[in-house]
């Protein structure tokens, strides 16, 4: 968008000096795992766009992942996580402040009901954003014409830019659990160049074929790189099929290897230590790309513009540019060239 697009209805630039943020609430409606994995790059942004600033998280009408199988993740990021806040019954808000009279210096409203924004615009605030109703209640809007992205961590991204007046960079460092990463390191020690492929997903349509992730681990093997299949509970099944067909790759989230976990985190330390790795439209690919690598990302019946992960260092397939609609259009070849550019970038 462009920082220098950004400004308040007085015209003057949010950010500067004279705007001083000490406490931020951060609202949704809940974060599920797959939710809150797509959320992080934001959440890491908003940490380097205000360093010293006290963080809170808000999910008004359901749970938060965060304060459970996430919350190794958030450590330094995020100061405190509310959950089930009283959303769900709103009525009462209108006869009083919510979150019990709380007052912060900005909110950012990342929901579009426009209901909820006018119950969650009742929590005491100086500096309320929000999107919803193309930015009728937010404080700060952005200049016109605005066309609000597809992906929902880019429609985050635009509230936060809008907020401080500055370009988002997620590049925040994850702090991970020092057990988790000493363990990764063991797990895949340094020496080889580690091909990381992660050929599950929650629908088999967004598969692509078990027998092309095969043959492009044998051709990682041939050029003297280390195929790494990173495996979730659905693909375990999967797991002596692979073994048999690829012997000299690694797997090191299936059982019976010893060093098996099943955590988001110890996930995240394992593909830290790849160059590169392959995913379909998954969970595993939003892990990947929390770890900062190169990702290539494969895409057939559902949209990257809506659904590809936020990585740093990205390409991304598409079935469509091969003249058809399904995983198994993306030919294997599309996908090694895409490890070679990656690797050399």
């Amino acid at each position: 968008m462009g920082a220098n697009k950004i400004k308040n209805l007085t015209g003057k630039k949010m950010g500067s000096k004279d705007e001083k943020i000490h406490s931020i609430l951060v609202y949704v409606g809940g974060d599920l795992i797959g939710d809150a994995l797509m959320k992080l790059p934001f959440l890491r942004a908003l940490r380097n766009a205000y360093p010293n600033a006290h963080i809170s998280w808000c999910a008004g009408k359901h749970k938060s992942t965060f304060t459970k199988e996430l919350a190794p993740l958030i450590t330094g990021i995020i100061d405190r996580v509310m959950e089930k806040a009283g959303f769900d019954k709103p009525f009462k808000f209108f006869y009083t402040h919510p979150l019990n009279g709380q007052k912060f210096d900005l909110i950012i409203d990342t929901q579009r009901g426009f209901f909820t924004t006018i119950l969650v615009k009742r929590i005491r605030h100086k500096i309320f954003i929000s999107g919803t109703a193309n930015f009728l209640l937010s404080d700060v809007k952005p200049m016109r014409p605005y066309n609000r992205p597809s992906l929902m961590i880019h429609q985050m991204m635009d509230l936060l830019e809008i907020a401080s007046g500055k370009v988002p960079n997620p590049n925040f460092e994850l702090i991970l659990p020092d057990a988790e990463k000493a363990l990764a390191s063991k797990v895949l020690p340094k020496g080889p160049l580690y091909i990381g492929l992660a050929p599950g997903a929650g629908d088999l349509k967004k598969c692509w074929p078990m027998k092309n992730f095969i043959e492009v681990a044998k051709n990682q093997l041939k050029l003297g790189r280390k195929p790494v299949f990173i495996l979730g509970p659905n693909e375990l099944a999967s797991t002596e099929k692979l073994r048999n067909a690829v012997p000299n790759a690694l797997y090191p989230t299936a059982p019976p290897d010893e060093f098996f976990t099943p955590t988001v985190s110890f996930s995240i330390a394992l593909s830290q230590r790849l160059a590169a790795a392959v995913a379909n439209d998954s969970g595993a690919g939003h892990i990947l790309a929390l770890a900062d690598i190169g990702l290539i990302s494969l895409f057939g019946p559902t949209s990257p513009e809506k659904f590809a992960p936020a990585a740093k260092k990205s390409q991304v397939i598409k079935a469509q540019n091969y003249g058809g609609t399904q995983m198994k259009d993306i030919p294997i070849e599309a996908v090694l060239e895409a490890i070679n550019v990656i690797l050399a970038n």
